[in-house]
């Protein structure tokens, strides 16, 4: 999609978020989500502020020069 959509100036990018405290996992239990956050690199689960604010990014001008990426928000865990 980046070569195709490129020439037209739309950039195409993919956000790949990991263990991010939402409703879905509320229902993991808090001494499962602890042994899940301490095998992530920066030691906690990632928020959804987290995951909006590098959309953010990638939505804006700043981003101009970015496309055809696969970005994780996963804390250095890589699956």
């Amino acid at each position: 999609m980046a070569k195709e959509l490129g020439k037209h100036g739309i950039t195409v990018n993919a956000v790949a978020p990991g263990l991010i405290e939402t409703d879905i996992i509320k229902s993991i239990p808090q001494a499962r989500k602890k042994e899940l956050a301490g095998s992530i690199p920066l030691g906690r689960s990632g928020t959804p502020q987290d995951v909006a604010s590098l959309v953010a990014f990638l939505a804006s001008d700043k981003a101009g020069y970015i496309t055809g990426e696969v970005i994780r928000v996963d804390g250095g865990l890589r699956f």
